[in-house]
């Protein structure tokens, strides 16, 4: 946010307040850290340098790819420095699907590594399937299937925590993974009904059904102004923005 165009070409910003600076949004990743474990990076989205050192992120241990598109993947290329700061390749743990797309794109970052010294990305691929239960840098990682449409994506749960973005419906079996959750940051991307993201309304009757003690919505488009979030989510539901830290009780 925002996106390129505007009357003048310094933005469009749809129903968003351009003055508030939690409406300047970049793409969507997170990272998992804590209990002593690794740091686990969830998707290398385009805006990946940038993110990395506005939260003052030492290094990653680990990486989840939810799914192939660009916006989820196109900053592959700085893992490199990745790569350097802990001397190895990083795993990359991913669907058949989303992995085989990777090696299309970046098949340079899946060759045998030049370290120690890294002059390109290097990762390891790890293959999951929607169900899988991982160990992925010390975390406990519950994978399950989204359906964002045109293809599956990847949700995870990490003990009272789940992170579901690009994502349309889920399945039965999946929503039964979302109970109990402390924690669940979700993609919203509008209020009115689209393609492939879920809606407002349907995010907001996923959560009258889970009961989550805090939702965190995500992958917002300039349809969702956060003053207006604000002032309008029922209790316990809220925007996320930019460097956003949670802790989980």
């Amino acid at each position: 946010m925002p996106q390129i165009g505007g009357e003048d070409g310094s933005g469009w910003w749809g129903a968003c307040d351009r003055g508030n600076p939690l409406n300047h949004r970049t793409r969507s990743s997170i990272l998992v850290e804590g209990d002593g474990n690794g740091r686990l990076l969830v998707d290398t989205g385009p805006d990946l340098r940038t993110q990395l050192l506005a939260c003052r992120v030492a290094g990653v241990d680990a990486i989840l790819f939810t799914h192939d598109h660009a916006d989820h993947v196109m900053g592959l290329d700085e893992v490199r420095i990745l790569n350097r700061i802990v001397g190895r390749p990083l795993e990359a743990f991913g669907t058949e699907r989303t992995l085989s797309i990777l090696k299309q794109r970046f098949d340079y970052a899946f060759l045998p590594s030049t370290g120690p010294v890294f002059y390109r990305p290097a990762v390891d691929a790890v293959r999951l399937q929607p169900g899988d239960a991982v160990a992925i840098a010390g975390h406990q990682v519950q994978t399950f299937r989204q359906d964002h449409a045109v293809m599956e994506t990847l949700g995870l749960r990490i003990g009272g925590f789940a992170y579901c973005t690009d994502l349309v419906r889920l399945p039965e079996e999946s929503l039964a993974l979302l109970h109990g959750l402390d924690t669940w940051v979700v993609g919203c991307f509008q209020r009115r009904p689209h393609k492939v993201h879920a809606n407002l309304d349907q995010v907001l009757e996923w959560v009258e059904m889970l009961r989550p003690r805090r939702t965190v919505l995500t992958h917002m488009s300039p349809d969702l102004d956060h003053g207006w979030m604000t002032a309008n989510l029922p209790p316990g539901v809220e925007p996320g923005y930019d460097g956003m830290v949670l802790t989980l009780t």
